[in-house]
């Protein structure tokens, strides 16, 4: 499933194409990709048609685009995903779910196409609620004066209802490191289960799990209120660390179901130190890197340098 720098490098790759466009038309190929849409707030396209998008904000692994109706397109990548730019006219993308066409006063028509293979992802038009802290929703990209500019649509500091129970994640600019780790050190949980919990903290999946908790040294059973003050730091700079690495290589793909916009695979899966490297020696210690059973999923780490303590 995408993650953090995946989602993001989607954001920034949708935010100079759509920031200011016009929905100029709305085609859905597949309903069960409407099935966050609730058909009480009216029907999907209607929604859109005609409203113009403000910009493309991303908390965690949650997408939307504020529209210039006070609500706001939310998009979901699910397992497979994908947000693609394309010229009108070009041939279907194969999986095609939803297209809207746009029109953008700089780069004229295109389209937006939504492919998803499993059909987990969604599009769905919601409404808006202020932030709990009063701080600006999510990461948009855009500077101060940018921000203020369209301060008066009242994006910046609404949050799609689907995603207000979303924790910020550790690259927001309103993320508290302090309020973070004083949770952290209230969770009896493993770290790992700690870190994936999208209510403390947003964005974090399984590879960048198990990628920080290499990094910091930590055991993924490690209980998270154990974790010393030094290591909870030490943890939570790993983590920030190893996200903005992978989105300078954008973002990890083991297949060709994690895209840009363009639909460019990233690289940061060469990258990895820990996660899918099983039976390969350790980079620090020459052990062999194990992958144990957690929850329905796996971990991966090094015996030596992650003991359970």
């Amino acid at each position: 499933m995408p993650e953090l720098p995946e989602v993001e490098v989607v954001r920034a790759g949708l935010a100079p194409a759509v920031s200011g466009a016009v929905i100029a038309g709305v085609e859905v190929f597949e309903q069960r990709s409407l099935r966050r849409h609730d058909p009480a707030s009216g029907p999907f396209a209607d929604l859109l048609q005609g409203r113009r998008v403000l910009a493309a904000v991303r908390r965690g692994k949650f997408l939307w685009l504020p529209l210039s109706s006070g609500r706001a397109l939310v998009v979901h990548l699910g397992m497979s995903g994908q947000v693609l730019l394309r010229s009108p006219g070009s041939d279907t993308d194969r999986q095609l779910r939803i297209r809207l066409q746009i029109e953008h006063p700089e780069h004229g028509e295109l389209w937006v196409n939504f492919v998803d293979q499993r059909i987990f992802g969604s599009m769905a038009v919601d409404s808006m609620q202020p932030t709990s802290d009063g701080l600006t929703a999510g990461y948009s990209g855009l500077a101060g004066g940018a921000v203020g500019l369209a301060a008066g649509a009242g994006w910046p500091g609404l949050i799609p209802s689907q995603v207000a129970h979303i924790a910020r994640d550790p690259l927001d600019p309103g993320f508290s490191a302090p309020l973070f780790l004083a949770a952290l050190g209230r969770k009896k949980t493993g770290i790992k289960r700690a870190l994936l919990d999208q209510t403390l903290i947003s964005g974090i999946g399984n590879i960048y799990a198990d990628e920080a908790l290499f990094a910091a040294r930590v055991h993924y059973e490690q209980p998270a209120q154990s974790l010393s003050p030094a290591k909870g730091r030490a943890l939570l700079a790993a983590v920030r660390s190893i996200l903005n690495r992978a989105l300078a290589e954008g973002g990890t793909s083991f297949d060709a179901q994690y895209v840009n916009v363009n639909g460019q695979s990233g690289y940061f899966s060469h990258s990895l130190n820990a996660y899918g490297r099983q039976g390969s020696p350790c980079p620090r210690c020459g052990t062999l890197l194990v992958r144990q059973q957690f929850m329905n999923r796996s971990s991966h780490l090094c015996p030596r340098c992650q003991r359970l303590r």
